[in-house]
């Protein structure tokens, strides 16, 4: 079974995570299969990132998040991606290659 959980890095007192995909009976900071994000609670505010894109591949894949990245996700307000944001995010993509294209075509 596949879990999204954080691994500790940094030095003693100033824990830094990397937010990860790893296997649920694998070490906490042992191999992974990706890096998500990071989260720094040494800052203030406290920094948090995570690719909203990769996330929800990876819920949709079946992965477990646990206890305290779920908590991170609430906290922060970080949703994955729907199904209409997600299509409105692959158009903006296609409308701006598309205007590339035009654009070079009417340079040549």
């Amino acid at each position: 079974m596949l879990a999204i959980r954080m691994r500790r890095l940094g030095a003693k007192k100033k824990p830094f995570f990397r937010v990860v995909v790893t296997e649920s009976h694998s070490a906490r900071d042992g191999r992974s299969l990706e890096v998500l994000g990071y989260y720094n609670p040494c800052t203030k505010p406290e920094t948090f990132h995570l690719d909203r894109e990769r996330l929800e591949h990876w819920l949709t894949r079946g992965a477990q998040a646990s206890d305290t990245v779920r908590t991170l996700l609430v906290r922060n307000q970080v949703t994955p991606l729907s199904q209409a944001e997600e299509s409105e995010a692959l158009s903006s993509v296609v409308e701006e290659v598309s205007n590339k294209e035009e654009q070079e075509s009417t340079k040549q």
